[in-house]
């Protein structure tokens, strides 16, 4: 994973440097309102991963993670 965090993703978003992104099932919807509705106004695909801590684990990183990208 490129990007990993709430802030670090939304801002490639943003930037059109992602193609995908990946979000935890279970984080909290309401900090991803943002995210999503970007993703979806760029077509950039969403991933739903089953747990922050798996999401975590993909982005090689040893905490959870919301979300990422690549």
């Amino acid at each position: 994973m490129k990007y990993v965090g709430l802030k670090q993703v939304l801002k490639a978003v943003n930037n059109g440097e992602v193609t995908k992104v990946y979000i935890g099932k279970d984080a909290e919807e309401h900090l991803l309102d943002e995210l999503i509705d970007s993703c979806k106004e760029k077509n950039i695909e969403i991933i739903e991963v089953d747990t922050m801590v798996e999401l975590g684990s993909m982005a090689g990183i040893e905490v959870k993670a919301a979300t990422a990208a690549e």
